[in-house]
């Protein structure tokens, strides 16, 4: 069985998956950790995020050396290794924030992160922008969640101090170059997480499985 839950950012994504997963006791599979830390990588050794040819050689380098970028879906989230060394720490972070939305606009660095995700065996809930139309479209189960600038920014500061407007006017932004990669898929349920806990969207989403 595959679940899918996509949406917008900030929206509740991960923690829904990961109750779900919980009450289904299977793993959860976070796609925006791969985006980050390609993003990071690429911030890091001071690649443009403009193009794809320089990161993902940077990335196949990795690969062919023994230390690949991989997603650990553990039953305590979700992590990102780097070879030996755990990155997952470094991936929420303002720098990444502000551009991992250009990293995920590429074809390129697109195809390398949905190949590493098709590569897992199911059964697991996926969560992302584009889980239930590009990735596994043959998913028995797709939903997408959404929630007004304001409320997302808020569950943002939870995370990290910043200021209020700037984080909603940066996810506002986001929302406009993610539009594309984000669209909900046809048969997706659609649930506005802005009001109800937690444990209210999850089994709202639990009610809608086969």
């Amino acid at each position: 069985m595959i679940v899918t839950i996509d949406g917008l950012a900030a929206s509740g994504k991960s923690s829904v998956a990961s109750g779900v997963a919980r009450a289904l006791k299977m793993p959860y599979l976070s796609s925006g950790l791969l985006y980050r830390a390609a993003t990071w990588a690429a911030l890091e050794r001071g690649l443009p995020l403009d193009q794809a040819g320089p990161l993902l050689a940077l990335l196949e380098g990795w690969q062919a050396a023994g230390q690949p970028l991989t997603l650990r879906p553990l039953a305590a989230g979700n992590q990102v290794w780097q070879g030996a060394r755990d990155l997952t720490a470094r991936l929420h972070t303002p720098q990444v924030d502000a551009q991992v939305s250009a990293a995920a606009q590429l074809p390129g660095v697109r195809a390398w992160v949905n190949d590493q995700l098709r590569r897992l065996q199911p059964p697991f809930v996926a969560e992302g922008r584009d889980m239930g139309t590009a990735v596994f479209p043959q998913a028995q189960a797709k939903f997408y969640l959404s929630a007004s600038p304001r409320v997302r920014a808020e569950r943002r500061l939870l995370e990290r101090p910043q200021d209020l407007e700037s984080v909603e006017a940066a996810l506002k932004l986001r929302d406009e170059r993610d539009a594309r990669q984000s669209a909900p898929a046809r048969d997706a349920v659609q649930i506005d997480t802005g009001s109800g806990t937690l444990e209210e969207i999850v089994a709202q989403v639990l009610r809608h499985l086969p």
